[in-house]
């Protein structure tokens, strides 16, 4: 039995802890994060430029959020490896509790005796000595998984509450900024719109090339030159979305049709922004695009983003890098989808897709050319 048992000790203790980055302080640290982007919030009501302010407050939410279900999902793989490894070594942990009792009780005059007499009393006692303090760290390891599996257990409940105002928060900080967008009136322009000429141009045109090849027909006067240029920007353009990029320039979908843009698989309500600066040369809905914002930001290039629920601004602001120009459609995500581990990490909670089209003297040209997509 005491062979058997200093055996099993030794195989225990020998495997090799594998060290990871603690996934509860992850969680705390994005639970930080929430309640300081509600402070912020806050204090955007009496911001000198509340759109800045709002912009910077949705997406220090959307960070939040992000970091929240990517700390809690590793939380809750963490705790279920941590009951597999209990559960897994029951009967083992049963055996050794019950060698520590035995050893902690049993008087010493017992421990003495051996069928071997004086010399296998002394033996034991040897291998006894070298053991038992393995058989106390042993121990301990087990008691401090089982305090991480309730402390785990623990935030999770915590995080809820913390997760509801998180989401609360960012509804109302996008509610607010779409009214501050509308409101705004310092923004300079290029040229005065001119809705009736827009809805001819769309009526007449069954194209994206079409209706780009018109624009200049939709405005009133003259459109004011500009001497922007992004061509020190190639290649380091940010996208205007947050995501991952489904289809390349030229690929093909289910269907067979190939486009020649960037397809972004984004996050129900993620914000969507200027990527440079640049003139709204048209936003609203067109042909089967749904709403459509096409942005110059320069005299010969458009970028044209399509697939939004909302879209801010008006045709010939011109508008700094980073302004909002819409956001994607889609439901706020329930806390119960944002906790699920079915299909963490294959990017299937982006069920929003935002078109990404450059065209370039009229032509398009692929998007990656300008757009850093890593």
């Amino acid at each position: 039995m005491m062979r058997r048992a200093v055996f099993l000790l030794l195989c225990l203790l020998g495997q090799a802890a594998v060290a990871a980055e603690d996934p509860a302080t992850a969680a705390r640290a994005a639970s930080t994060q929430l309640e300081a982007a509600t402070l912020q919030l806050q204090a955007a009501d009496s911001a000198r430029d509340r759109v800045k302010a709002l912009t910077e407050t949705v997406r220090a939410y959307e960070a939040g959020l992000a970091a929240m279900r990517d700390g809690l999902r590793r939380v809750a793989r963490r705790e279920a490896q941590l009951v597999a490894q209990l559960q897994a070594r029951q009967d083992e942990v049963a055996d050794l509790l019950g060698i520590l009792q035995t050893i902690e009780t049993s008087a010493p005059p017992v421990l003495l005796l051996h069928p071997s007499g004086p010399l296998g009393a002394a033996r034991s006692a040897m291998m006894l000595a070298e053991v038992t303090p393995g058989l106390h760290a042993r121990v301990e390891v087990l008691k401090r998984d089982l305090e991480e599996v309730q402390t785990l257990r623990l935030l999770q409940q915590n995080a809820a509450d913390t997760l509801q105002s998180g989401l609360a928060g960012v509804q109302r900080a996008r509610a607010e900024l779409s009214t501050a967008i509308a409101d705004r009136t310092d923004l300079p322009r290029r040229f005065a719109y001119d809705p009736v000429r827009t809805s001819i141009l769309i009526a007449s045109t069954e194209t994206l090339q079409g209706f780009a090849s018109g624009l200049a027909n939709i405005v009133e006067g003259e459109i004011a030159e500009t001497s922007a240029d992004i061509s020190a920007q190639r290649g380091q353009v940010p996208l205007p979305v947050q995501g991952l990029v489904l289809r390349g320039f030229g690929a093909q979908d289910a269907a067979g049709i190939s486009r020649p843009g960037l397809l972004i698989a984004a996050r129900p309500r993620a914000l969507v922004s200027s990527p440079t600066a640049a003139t709204i040369r048209y936003r609203g809905p067109l042909l089967d695009l749904g709403n459509v914002v096409i942005l110059e930001p320069q005299s010969d290039m458009l970028f044209v983003l399509s697939g939004l629920a909302e879209v801010f601004g008006e045709a010939g602001q011109v508008i700094p890098k980073g302004t909002p120009v819409g956001l994607m459609g889609g439901a706020t995500p329930e806390i119960g989808a944002i906790l699920s581990l079915s299909g963490d990490g294959a990017g299937t909670d982006r069920t929003e897709t935002l078109y990404i089209e450059v065209r370039l003297d009229d032509t398009p040209v692929d998007p990656e050319i300008w757009f850093r997509t890593d």
